[in-house]
């Protein structure tokens, strides 16, 4: 494998209000990292409830009624993301939005596109404390997933997944070389566990973490109104690989507009610290369990 362009978005969460705003708004986002050569294209978690800015001022800053509103919006949002994939010939998870399934529950779901339309989702797998007792979004019912793209096997955790190490490592044993890790938090600290998190998965399984979270202020929405993290790519800390395992990161925890991290990385070289490194956690991983 060559050398792979990817953008992981720092992101900005303003209020735009209207449906055409909006278009414009992701259209000339994407069109920017696809003019600096990328080939995969990452916005982080909730990103699709920007689309709550289109609501009128009551329901947008209501906690429930702002997931509520924006599900008539969400086939044409899948539509105008999958357009945009097959149009730049590019590998796009646009982030995730809570999608209302036909069981009545909230699950938050992250698409994935690529240049021949909808490669299939990722649901986060477990709930924080304010998704699970103040917002009521449910976890996923069908499981983790590997998705075959035009650039090999890609996995998707969705921000506290991150933190949970079997979840990785079953992203790692389906084949995956590259897991996809769109984030939202609130403050500092909610930052750096899922920072840290993303950057010990990558040493445990010898794989890359690409991670991209929301970013500024947003007074209008109750669930997105502060919002922390850096963009990042994170490998192994090993041969060929910075010794801090930090590949990339943008500058600042915080921006005040959508900044977009643009990297690039031979994951063959990664693949190959798993029989190359200086240690082999990947292969001694089952060790751990037989003590």
């Amino acid at each position: 494998m060559t050398a792979l362009t990817l953008a992981a978005c720092q992101y900005k969460i303003d209020l735009i209000e209207t449906w055409e705003d909006y278009v414009l708004h992701l259209t000339q986002l994407v069109h920017e990292a696809v003019n600096q050569g990328t080939k995969l294209v990452l916005l982080p978690e909730y990103a699709g409830l920007v689309l709550a800015g289109q609501l009128d001022a009551d329901s947008r800053s209501d906690l429930h009624a702002s997931i509520a509103g924006i599900q008539p919006l969400m086939p044409a949002w899948v539509e105008l993301c999958e357009e945009l994939a097959r149009t730049h010939g590019i590998v796009l998870q646009p982030g995730s939005a809570p999608v209302l399934d036909p069981d009545g529950q909230y699950r938050n779901r992250a698409f994935l596109f690529g240049p021949e339309g909808l490669i299939g989702y990722q649901d986060k797998i477990i709930m924080t404390r304010f998704e699970r007792e103040q917002w009521g979004i449910a976890a996923a019912v069908d499981g983790l997933k590997v998705f075959d793209t035009p650039l090999g096997k890609v996995g998707i955790l969705i921000c506290y997944d991150n933190e949970f190490p079997m979840l990785a490592r079953m992203i790692a044993e389906q084949g995956a070389d590259l897991i996809l890790a769109p984030s939202c938090t609130d403050t500092l600290a909610g930052a750096y566990r899922v920072r840290i998190g993303a950057q010990a998965r990558a040493l445990e399984n010898q794989i890359a973490v690409l991670a991209s979270p929301t970013a500024g202020t947003a007074p209008w929405s109750p669930a997105m109104d502060e919002n922390r993290g850096r963009a990042a790519l994170y490998v192994p800390p090993d041969y060929g690989m910075p010794a801090s395992g930090i590949y990339a990161e943008s500058g600042s925890d915080s921006v005040e507009q959508s900044h977009w991290l643009i990297t690039e990385i031979d994951l063959d070289m990664v693949r190959r610290l798993r029989t190359e490194g200086q240690v082999a956690t990947r292969r001694d991983w089952p060790e751990q369990f037989l003590r």
